[in-house]
């Protein structure tokens, strides 16, 4: 797998066994490495428009409605008409993540969902898979009648996006379309608040299915919250699905507010570690906070500052690496955040597909983890059952880098064979 930056080799003598790779390891070989992400695959369609427009269709600025296709392709003539359309992207929360992650692994991830049975030269479905990374496997989707689904996205003066999504075919997914073999092998899963909007769907029956599968053969389940209006319609049940079945929760601060009722990054990291073993939430212009689990006994004090906000000391372990809690004999709370990548791009082209970029960072390392692992087992970074192969403290930067190249473009994927070669990652990435 590729890691960002350069590793800077050091030698140490006399040799020991424990750690010690043998000479005929090749690494060249390819271990069977993968995430695997659900997703309501869509068509992103970015627009720039006025507040005005927003309340001609009873759109509630930065949140995401779900609107009938026969409204969507209303608006879709009308903005194409007035020349407001940005640009059409592939999207979609999963889909956007599961193309980072390969592109900043240069390796497999699979896609689980539904799309047209017949595609045509130019059409969504075709500029879907044109315009996503080609080691995100497609094999496993499910084909159906119908259209691709639409996610408008409507961009307003001060930079905000709200959403309004013609569903198409997006949550026809059925259960038999989980492929069990897949989702058991895997280094994790994702799955979205999104998927979970309507019970009455197939989607939600089949996301409960790939859930059961991970949980049953130990893969983490990472679920990202979707929009704060989604969460808050029904606050009890999303934090029951979190307790019973997900390890690593990624959010924005609004989400993260809904979810804990506190608008305090740390804190709501903090009460999201009481239901889950890892949190990612993410704060626009103040930068990303983690929060996680590690075991006493491995915990590692940062050599940078201590910092002290609502929480005190809170980032005194950050060199630590996560674990899953039920896995530690003595586990505390370590937290660690950073600001923007460089203060944040001069001029900031886009926020849709920032927070995905963060978390396909995260979701690389976890599944880096696995990697290693298999080539290296006697290692001494298996010393214990990690989660991540990095300190927290580095997963912020790399999160923070990698959304960085988001913000500053137009589209929200990261761009193919991305080089992200930054002097403060080849530095440290590998040593904490």
């Amino acid at each position: 797998m590729k890691f960002p930056g350069k590793r800077k080799s050091k030698h140490y003598f006399p040799v020991e066994e424990v750690g010690r790779l043998p000479f005929e390891t090749n690494f060249d070989s390819k271990e069977n490495i993968y995430i695997v992400g659900i997703d309501q695959l869509l068509v992103d369609i970015e627009i720039d428009t006025s507040f005005e427009f927003l309340e001609k269709f009873d759109l509630e600025k930065g949140q995401s409605v779900v609107l009938s296709d026969e409204i969507i392709e209303k608006i879709y003539i009308e903005c194409k008409d007035n020349g407001s359309i940005i640009g059409e992207f592939a999207g979609g929360a999963v889909g956007n993540t599961l193309h980072n992650y390969s592109t900043l692994s240069d390796d497999k991830s699979v896609a689980l969902g539904t799309i047209c049975e017949s595609i045509k030269v130019g059409d969504y479905a075709f500029k879907y898979i044109c315009n996503t990374s080609s080691k995100v496997d497609f094999g496993h989707l499910q084909p159906h009648k119908g259209h691709m689904g639409r996610a408008m996205c409507f961009v307003t003066p001060d930079k905000e996006r709200t959403f309004a999504i013609g569903k198409g075919i997006m949550n026809e997914l059925r259960e038999e379309f989980i492929p069990e073999d897949v989702v058991k092998n895997a280094s994790a899963l994702l799955v979205t608040a999104f998927l979970l909007r309507d019970k009455s769907a197939p989607l939600y029956k089949s996301t409960l299915r790939a859930v059961k599968i991970a949980k049953e053969n130990n893969v983490p389940v990472v679920f990202a919250l979707g929009t704060s209006a989604l969460i808050s319609s029904d606050v009890s049940f999303f934090k029951d699905f979190i307790k019973e079945n997900v390890n690593i929760v990624a959010m924005n601060i609004d989400e993260a507010e809904a979810l804990t009722n506190l608008s305090d990054p740390l804190l709501a990291a903090e009460t999201i570690l009481e239901i889950a073993d890892f949190a990612l939430v993410t704060v626009g212009e103040r930068g990303l906070y983690i929060g996680a689990w590690a075991d006493t006994e491995d915990a590692r004090e940062t050599s940078d500052l201590i910092h002290s906000k609502s929480i005190s000391e809170y980032n005194k372990f950050e060199y630590s690496r996560a674990q899953i809690k039920e896995n530690c004999k003595r586990p505390i709370k370590v937290f660690s955040h950073i600001n923007p990548f460089m203060g944040g791009p001069i001029k900031i082209e886009n926020t849709n597909g920032a927070g995905d970029a963060a978390l396909a960072a995260l979701m690389h390392d976890i599944a880096a983890n696995d990697y290693h692992k298999g080539v290296s087992p006697s290692s001494p970074k298996h010393n214990s059952n990690y989660l991540t192969y990095s300190s927290i403290h580095q997963i912020c930067k790399y999160a923070n880098r990698t959304s960085y190249e988001v913000l500053k473009q137009r589209s929200p994927r990261l761009s193919h064979g991305l080089p992200i070669k930054e002097e403060s990652l080849e530095e440290s990435y590998w040593t904490k």
